[in-house]
């Protein structure tokens, strides 16, 4: 069983200031239970990947992206082996952001801000420098665009069982008929379900768990190649074309990007 991590021992609710940074090292515990804070929660890696359990959904975040979670919303993180990261808090009344939860693109410049903040006193005083710099820094994360890479886990039974298999085995290939005779029920009421709770066809949510696979295996330096087998792909250029179509660019040029 993993301790908690420090972020969630970390008491964000003392600190009246707009925003305060802590920066999670590798020393730390990997994984922090379920818990909620007033303040809303940018989760930013630096190294490595975290992967959020956030209402029915598994959140992946690589570095030069963060998740964003409102405040009182519960939670959990998970740092991977490999990773670093840095947790900023925020008062709610201090920037406007998304109601809901939702990854963001981080600059290189917020970037470099936000690790800034991590390593001052975050006990700071109104006008001080450091004030200044968080000010700054609000504004600019107000400004990054948003994205989303994030799995849906429903409560439904049914599709919670599948959404775990799917997890546990991403590269499982069974077709949605497949799945639904293994699950006691048709095709068309398969389909059904995965459209009322999660929102998408069952093809493109389990899309969307491969990209969250993906990001993770490539952003961990695991090959192309040995990604593509991991997702059941028949070859390389069957998964290059599926990640193109739902990023924009190849893995390579994606990679390269970041």
């Amino acid at each position: 069983m993993m301790k908690p991590v420090s972020e969630a021992l970390y008491d964000s609710t003392s600190f009246p200031q707009r925003a305060v940074a802590l920066k999670v090292g590798k020393d730390a515990d990997r994984e922090s239970p379920i818990h909620q804070h007033e303040k809303g929660q940018l989760v930013m890696p630096t190294t490595g990947y975290v992967t959020s359990h956030i209402k029915e959904a598994i959140w992946m975040v690589p570095p030069q992206t963060a998740v964003w979670i409102p405040g009182n919303m519960p939670h959990s993180n998970r740092i991977s082996e490999d990773g670093e990261g840095c947790m900023l808090f925020i008062q709610p009344s201090a920037i406007v952001m998304p109601e809901d939860v939702c990854t963001v693109s981080v600059s290189p410049m917020l970037r470099e801000m936000i690790l800034y903040l991590s390593v001052q006193d975050q006990q700071y005083s109104p006008g001080s420098e450091t004030d200044k710099l968080a000010e700054v820094l609000l504004s600019q994360l107000s400004q990054m665009p948003v994205a989303r890479f994030d799995f849906a886990v429903p409560e439904e039974p049914r599709l919670h069982l599948i959404a775990k298999a799917l997890v546990d085995n991403p590269g499982d290939r069974r077709t949605i008929g497949q799945w639904a005779a293994d699950y006691a029920m048709s095709e068309r009421t398969l389909s059904r379900l995965v459209e009322k709770h999660v929102g998408m066809t069952f093809g493109k949510w389990r899309g969307q768990l491969h990209i969250v696979v993906a990001l993770q295996q490539l952003n961990s330096r695991v090959p192309v190649q040995r990604v593509s087998e991991n997702l059941g792909y028949e070859s390389v250029s069957a998964f290059i074309t599926f990640f193109k179509k739902a990023l924009g660019k190849s893995p390579k040029q994606y990679l390269a990007g970041r």
